[in-house]
């Protein structure tokens, strides 16, 4: 994204978004028609989708859950947050300690109105209306020098977002993460998926479908080895870089993601 470039504050319901996509697949009602047509025409090639949605969320939560109460987190920084859904990052480390405080940022109007809506009554968590890749907007917003200490630990999440950013040697997912990186302290925690694909077809067939239906608002379907290169220099929590639905299941009986067309990959990394 170009700096300074403004972000767009209407709602477009004829041109199909990721935030609002993904909210129909967790089935919730924030979404337009073009939306849930968008996801029919992507179900017809990846039909595993709506599953993956829903495990990438219950991954969120877990890893929220486990740097909350593992590692003493309180303050989190969510990068391409979406819609509020349930049991956002929030709720889920206000659970462990109500003092806990959020910044969520998307570039998204509806996100913001939402969530705005949802959060008013909270001093401690803000949504913030910047492009993920603006990292001095983000982390010098007023919310976010109110909020978050930089000085201390501080998780930053990336989930399920990089796949909606191109390749780029100063806008890519690779340069934002070094960006951000620089700026936080030993002991903080990168949080990141993407979707990824072992088959070609599938991979230019997302990437060609949903670049096309949301109009440029896509990068693309990477491969394992892309995401693992995110993680460089930092220690990878155990159990490492894995299909998101198998990272410290809650339970023996937890869903799993058992079709592999395409997968979310990923982990959480602790900077030294």
């Amino acid at each position: 994204m170009q700096p300074g470039k403004q972000l767009s504050t209407s709602i477009d319901a004829a041109v199909p978004t990721a935030a609002r996509m993904y909210d129909h697949y967790l089935g919730g009602k924030d979404n337009y028609a073009a939306d849930r047509a968008a996801c029919e025409e992507l179900d017809k090639v990846v039909p595993s989708t709506r599953t993956l949605a829903l495990n990438n969320r219950r991954f969120l939560q877990r890893v929220v859950k486990t740097l909350s109460q593992e590692f003493g987190i309180r303050q989190f920084l969510d990068h391409g947050s979406g819609l509020p859904t349930q049991d956002n990052v929030h709720q889920v480390a206000q659970r462990v300690d109500p003092a806990a405080r959020v910044v969520y940022v998307d570039n998204d109007p509806m996100v913001l109105v939402h969530g705005r809506a949802l959060l008013e009554q909270d001093e401690r968590t803000a949504v913030i209306h910047a492009d993920l890749r603006e990292t001095e907007a983000i982390f010098t917003h007023e919310d976010t020098r109110r909020l978050i200490d930089f000085s201390q630990p501080v998780a930053v999440l990336f989930n399920s977002v990089f796949h909606c950013i191109p390749d780029s040697e100063t806008d890519g997912p690779q340069a934002v993460v070094r960006r951000v990186t620089e700026r936080l302290a030993p002991g903080s925690f990168l949080v990141m998926c993407q979707l990824v694909s072992d088959d070609p077809q599938v991979r230019e067939f997302v990437t060609d479908f949903m670049d096309k239906a949301t109009e440029g608002h896509w990068g693309r379907v990477r491969q394992e080895k892309d995401v693992a290169a995110f993680f460089e220099g930092t220690d990878i929590l155990d159990p490492g870089l894995v299909e998101v639905s198998t990272w410290r299941p809650d339970t023996e009986v937890a869903p799993r993601q058992l079709t592999q067309e395409w997968i979310e990959f990923g982990g959480v990394g602790r900077l030294g």
